[in-house]
């Protein structure tokens, strides 16, 4: 049985009202068109007075500041002079006081008659439009945000269009894949929304807010689904971006309605996504107490003070940034449990892995576990998207199943980028490879330096080439030590382009800006500098939102602002001439690695080895500059 099309134009009365008033306007135009009497010619009004004294007007009919009147015989009139016995004009609008006395002295016939209604409505009628259509803009305003100039709220669209619900979400821990100790926070949350009347019995009191915290990608959606498919209740999510709209109110009444329903359907949990979007620290920006997020912000805070005992109302929320938030979101009875959702360490990498490829037809040679030793830092984010990435690489190559190929050039791609078909010239590609086997030369040889795992000086994306490393474990602390070798490092590149070719190039942009960046968190944050000491002089620019700028001056002087930047350039020259050392020191491996770059464009960490480690007969450094100068102090 055919479907039968669905009309183009909604039938709402928002669309109907438009369409009466198109229908009046049309009419009272071709009204105006058609019903305007006699086809008379119109003359000017000089025309019309020289007739009269002529003595050719037979009657007049004044209408207005409209003038129709008949010559006692058809004669040329008009511009475009053709045989009419009627014509028109207009009379001026200050009036000609003259007009009736040469009327009558010509003996001519005069009419008056008022103008007709619709020509009166026809004036007012483009008014009348604006009118309805801004009365009826306040009203469609006044339905979403909840007002009464609609008859209440319309809280079945809001619910569709802003808040997304999932009645009952099958997602549960068991698709959360590592984060063991984040599940374990809120499992007490599903045994009270599963029997809250065992808890109130003893009068405790589970906490109603709480809040997730975390880097992007770590989870924290995917968490709260989980909390919700577990204990088998409502899930009502919404950004916090959504809140805030052009009109003042609107979000207050969102975060009405959305507390709304879900006491209606409690037990029930609330999720707020992107939390720092509307619960910034509020009276610091420039819109004061009327600014639209405030006002949202305040409405939040008072719904959930507004929870009586018996609701079983959880509201859960999420953010990158809790830093920002307003301190009265975080104080008892609000959002006063914290879980922190950490980025994955490699056995949970592999978990994530394993969940994400469960529906991927896998070669026999792919080894998950060595995948997640081989992506530190990588978010559960991350690590999906490195699985489809493989899956399709796989499928443009129309094979069955997706090997360790698919998945080592996925990885490459999200971490580098695609390869790119550049055409690099050979000076060019020569000072590249000098450039990539700095940094490896200094990285293989520097004792607390992260072990490399490949060096490439094929394009991809934004890089002409790269040098990766691998940590041996997770990290949770850097050692000085550490710091200052992994700074030698970002400077390698740069220290072997004057060594063998005596000048240096703009590839170093992006390693002097990540070394700096190092620097000045050594010496401001972590007191890694004795002419500074231990004391935390980071500047404003790590608090990117301008009211926690305002809220937070400047707390140092400017010495001591001259001193960090003196603490960064001494770390900085102290990097620099520690890898000339070991690049002077290990010349032979240099070049080595230089002509297996231009050679093979691609090296691992087997075929590094191979290269570095050479028996040589000498350690003497290239035979171009026999060195370069040490770093002028500043």
């Amino acid at each position: 049985m055919p479907v039968p099309e669905k009309s183009p134009l909604p039938d709402s009365p928002s669309w109907r009202v438009l369409a009466y008033f198109a229908a009046a306007l049309l009419f009272f135009v071709l009204a105006r068109l058609f019903l305007g009497g006699p086809d008379a010619a119109e003359i000017s009004y000089s025309d019309f007075k020289q007739r009269i004294a002529a003595g050719q007007v037979a009657e007049v009919t004044l209408q207005e500041d409209r003038v129709v009147g008949r010559l006692l015989q058809a004669q040329a009139v008009g511009k475009d002079g053709r045989n009419s016995a009627w014509f028109s004009t207009r009379v001026p609008r200050m009036g000609d006081d003259e007009l009736l006395k040469a009327l009558e002295a010509a003996n001519v016939q005069i009419n008056v008659v008022a103008a007709p209604g619709w020509e009166q409505l026809a004036y007012g009628l483009p008014s009348l439009i604006l009118l309805g259509l801004l009365v009826m803009a306040v009203w469609r305003t006044s339905r979403m945000a909840g007002g009464s100039l609609g008859g209440g709220t319309d809280l079945q669209r809001f619910l569709r269009s802003v808040v997304r619900t999932a009645d009952r979400p099958q997602t549960t821990f068991a698709d959360v894949a590592g984060q063991d100790n984040a599940k374990r926070d809120v499992e007490e949350l599903v045994a009270y929304l599963r029997e809250p009347a065992r808890f109130e019995r003893l009068g405790a009191q589970v906490p109603r807010g709480v809040l997730l915290m975390g880097p992007p990608g770590t989870g924290k959606t995917l968490l709260a689904k989980a909390l919700a498919g577990e204990a088998a209740v409502p899930f009502f999510s919404i950004s916090g971006s959504e809140f805030i709209e052009v009109f003042v109110g609107v979000g207050a009444s969102r975060v009405r309605n959305l507390f709304e329903a879900a006491k209606k359907q409690a037990p029930a949990i609330v999720f707020i996504d992107e939390l720092d979007a509307v619960g910034r620290t509020r009276g610091t920006g420039f819109g004061g107490g009327h600014d639209e997020r405030e006002q949202t912000l305040n409405q939040i805070l008072a719904e959930m003070d507004g929870f009586e005992p018996h609701e079983a109302v959880i509201v859960l929320a999420a953010t990158n940034r809790p830093d920002v938030l307003d301190p009265a979101l975080l104080r008892p009875g609000r959002f006063d449990r914290h879980v922190v959702l950490d980025l994955p360490d490699r056995k949970d990498r592999e978990a994530i892995l394993a969940v994400h490829a469960r529906k991927v037809p896998l070669a026999s040679d792919v080894d998950l576990a060595n995948m997640a030793a081989t992506t530190p830092g990588f978010s559960g984010a991350d690590l999906r998207n490195l699985v489809n990435e493989a899956a399709i690489l796989a499928a443009r190559e129309a094979q069955q199943r997706v090997a360790h190929r698919h998945f080592v050039e996925a990885r490459d791609k999200v971490i580098l980028g695609s390869m790119r078909s550049l055409a690099i010239q050979p000076d060019e590609r020569h000072r590249l490879a000098i450039h990539e086997a700095g940094h490896a030369v200094v990285a293989f040889f520097l004792p607390h330096a992260d072990p490399l795992y490949k060096v490439s000086i094929i394009p991809r994306g934004r890089a002409l080439g790269g040098t990766q490393q691998l940590p041996e474990y997770e990290r949770h602390t850097l050692p000085e030590d550490y710091l200052r070798d992994r700074l030698a490092v970002m400077l390698g590149g740069r220290t072997a382009e004057r060594l063998m070719l005596e000048t240096v190039s703009s590839g170093a942009d992006d390693d002097i800006r990540q070394a700096t960046a190092l620097a000045r968190a050594m010496v401001a944050r972590w007191g890694m500098s004795e002419a500074v000491g231990p004391v935390d002089l980071r500047d404003s620019e790590e608090h990117p939102f301008l009211g926690r700028e305002i809220a937070q001056p400047r707390h140092f002087s400017e010495s001591s602002a001259q001193a960090v930047d003196d603490g960064v350039r001494s770390l900085l020259n102290e990097a620099e001439r520690r890898a000339g050392e070991v690049l002077n020191q290990h010349g032979g491996a240099l070049e080595r690695l230089v002509a297996a770059l231009e050679a093979e464009e691609d090296l691992d960490r087997a075929r590094l080895e191979q290269v570095l480690q050479a028996p040589v007969a000498s350690a003497a450094p290239p035979a171009r500059p026999q060195g370069i100068d040490p770093p002028r102090a500043a």
